[in-house]
């Protein structure tokens, strides 16, 4: 199954700049999922880095890779995102191994270790082409909707 950015708007809450994926390329549910996020220099966190060597904010990775494993976590269970949400519950073992730059092309993946109920647990990764830029253990889950 593959998901373009109109389907993917209509899972998660995150809108530009920090919505994460641009697509999925596969997903199978209760299992993996891959997508890809373009980076590009006009991204507004790029300001806060130096000119002459931007680099993508590490923790950023990490918001890919959670919102990969919500698309995922939505793929697999019946939710209805207008009365429940998804919340990053923790993080293990992140290490970041290489700086993203404007340009590079991120290839996101996400593997179900683990899911309970409303809690998965996910081993997640960010490449750029064969390079390994971020990995981690992610907790993400599914909560009611605080009412406004």
């Amino acid at each position: 199954m593959t998901l373009d950015i109109r389907r993917i708007l209509r899972i998660l809450p995150q809108r530009p700049p920090y919505l994460m994926l641009d697509r999925v390329l596969d997903l199978q549910p209760r299992r993996s999922a891959r997508g890809i996020k373009a980076v590009t220099y006009n991204e507004p966190f790029f300001d806060g880095t130096h000119k002459s060597s931007p680099v993508l904010p590490p923790t950023l990775c990490l918001e890919a890779m959670f919102q990969l494993a919500c698309v995922l976590a939505y793929a697999s269970d019946a939710i209805d995102t207008t009365c429940q949400v998804f919340v990053f519950a923790g993080v293990e073992g992140a290490k970041f191994r290489h700086p993203v730059v404007p340009g590079d092309l991120l290839s996101v993946s996400i593997n179900v270790s683990q899911q309970r109920q409303s809690v998965w647990q996910c081993e997640g990764s960010v490449a750029v082409g064969e390079t390994a830029c971020a990995e981690a253990r992610l907790l993400t889950a599914i909560q009611d909707a605080p009412h406004a």
